[in-house]
C-alpha cells in the first residue's frame, strides 16, 4: 500500500531555501530575507526547520539560538522549495522520499542547481531518496492523504513538462508513483502574474481528507472572475460526485509591482504542527481570510505573515517551503 502523505498530517520539519545574491531576489534582497526570516521564526515555534543556504555562517548569524533550526550549505538557482524538494510517500508503514525532475516550470528559468538539490543534501535526511523519471513540481499536486490527488490540466498536462504523456498516461504515472486511485484535474482557474502554469496550490487545497479550500472571486469586473467561477463549478461537480466539503477564500484586491499584477492568493497557506501560517498582502481581505481560517481550524493557531515581497517574484508562502512528514528525521 502506497500513498502520498497529506500536508495536514503530522510533520517532522519544514524545508526552506534562503535568498542569496545570485537568486532572482537580488534587486530587493534584504526585503526578501526579512520575509524569509519571519517565516522561519514562525515555523520554529511549532517544529524543526531546515534552512538550505549558500553560506551557513552568514545566514546562521541572522538568527538567535534555536534548537529547532538546522542549516545545510548548498547554492541553489532560486528559493522555491515547494517545487524542487523531495516529496514524502508512505509505503508499508515506512516513509520514503521521491525526487522528481525540476525544470524551472517547463524550461522558463535555469534550474539545474535546484534540480540537483535533494541529491546534494540527502545526507540531511534519515530516509532513502529515490529519483523519479518525471517532471513534476510539489506545488502542482494536492493530496487528501487517502485516495485523491488534485491538480490542474494547465500545469500537469502542459507539453512543456512531459510532452510524451497524454492525460491517461499521466494519470497512470501519478497513480503508480503515489498509490492514489483518483486523479482529479481542474481545467479552469489561473492567477495573473503566475509563472507556474496554474499550480493548484495557488487555487485549491485539501485541508483534510474530505475538504477543499479554494479561491473565489466575486468581483465581476476582475479579470479572474470568469475562470475562477468555472473552477468553482468544477469543484462543485467533485463535491457532488465524491462528497467533498468546499470552503471559499476571498480573492485579494489586485496587488501591483512595477505595473505588473501579482499573484496574491490566500490559498498559498502553510500547515505546521499546531498552526496554519497564512500569507497576507496588506489589503482589506487579509482579515476576512484570517477569520475564515480561524473558523475552519478552531484548535490551531492562525498566524498571518506579510508576503508581499514574495509575490514580487510570483510566489508566496507555500511556494517557498516544503513539509517533510512525521518519520523523516534530520540526520
Amino acid at each position: 500500500m502506497r500513498r502520498l502523505i497529506a500536508e495536514f498530517e503530522e510533520q517532522s520539519f519544514t524545508q526552506i531555501i534562503f535568498p542569496h545574491a545570485k537568486s532572482d531576489w537580488v534587486e530587493y534582497l534584504e526585503e526578501a530575507r526579512e520575509t524569509f526570516i519571519n517565516i522561519i521564526n514562525e515555523i520554529t515555534k511549532y517544529q524543526e526547520c531546515l534552512v538550505v543556504c549558500d553560506n551557513v555562517e552568514s545566514v546562521k548569524s541572522r538568527f538567535g539560538q534555536n534548537e529547532n533550526l538546522y542549516f545545510v550549505e548548498y547554492e541553489t538557482n532560486d528559493t522555491w522549495a515547494r517545487d524542487c524538494s523531495a516529496l514524502c510517500i508512505e509505503e508499508s508503514n515506512t516513509v520514503k522520499l521521491l525526487d522528481f525532475t525540476f525544470t524551472g516550470w517547463g524550461g522558463k528559468f535555469e534550474a539545474s542547481k535546484d534540480n540537483d538539490m535533494s541529491c546534494a543534501i540527502k545526507r540531511c535526511y534519515d530516509k532513502e531518496l529515490k529519483k523519479v523519471d518525471l517532471i513534476l513540481e510539489g506545488g502542482a499536486i494536492e493530496s487528501n492523504g487517502v485516495d485523491t490527488i488534485l491538480s490542474t490540466s494547465e500545469c500537469m498536462l502542459n507539453k512543456n513538462r512531459n510532452a510524451s504523456l497524454n492525460k491517461e498516461q499521466m494519470s497512470r504515472k501519478l497513480q503508480s508513483e503515489f498509490g492514489m486511485s483518483r486523479i482529479l484535474y481542474l481545467t479552469h482557474g489561473y492567477l495573473a502574474g503566475d509563472d507556474t502554469d496554474s499550480h493548484v496550490d495557488t487555487l485549491a487545497r485539501f485541508i483534510d481528507e474530505n475538504s477543499i479550500m479554494y479561491v473565489k472571486c466575486e468581483d465581476e469586473s476582475d479579470e479572474h472572475y470568469k475562470e475562477l467561477k468555472l473552477m468553482e463549478d468544477e469543484l462543485k461537480t467533485f463535491r457532488n460526485e465524491y462528497g467533498f466539503r468546499l470552503i471559499a477564500l476571498p480573492m485579494s484586491d489586485a496587488c501591483y509591482f512595477e505595473g505588473e499584477r501579482l499573484p496574491a492568493t490566500y490559498a498559498n497557506f502553510l500547515f505546521v504542527n499546531g498552526a496554519v501560517l497564512v500569507p497576507t498582502y496588506g489589503v482589506k481581505q487579509d482579515e476576512e481570510a484570517l477569520e475564515i481560517f480561524r473558523e475552519t481550524f478552531p484548535n490551531k493557531d492562525i498566524v498571518g505573515i506579510n508576503c508581499f515581497s514574495l509575490i514580487k517574484q510570483h510566489g508566496s508562502l507555500h511556494c517557498v517551503t516544503m513539509n517533510f512528514a512525521s518519520g523523516v528525521l534530520l540526520a
